[in-house]
């Protein structure tokens, strides 16, 4: 059998996405919160990270989730009532604005 070499297609670097992160208060179920931290730590990523891609994923629907499809529409209302115009695949591009003191 032929070794034959794969080429991989580069991918197009994609545009940072400039957003403002905001500190939150929120109590979370403790057993849960070291299930998330492990699973960031899985796959080498911040808790952050992994939170907003959860929820950028639910918001998309489909899948085991946690919105029926009725909920959806209203969610995609509330996104562009407050500019989110960003889906489940482009927090990798998020990139937070530098404040000047």
């Amino acid at each position: 059998m032929a070794n034959k070499k794969k080429t991989a297609k580069k991918a197009q670097p994609e545009k940072a996405l400039v957003i403002e992160r905001v500190q939150v208060g929120v109590r979370l179920e403790k057993r849960m919160v070291k299930v998330l931290k492990a699973v960031a730590e899985y796959f080498d990523v911040t808790l952050t990270d992994l939170l907003e891609s959860i929820v950028l994923h639910s918001f998309e629907g489909g899948g085991a989730n946690a919105f029926t499809d009725d909920v959806i529409p209203k969610i995609d209302e509330f996104k562009k009532i407050y500019g989110m115009n960003y889906g489940a695949h482009d927090n990798f591009r998020f990139s937070e604005e530098e404040k000047l003191a």
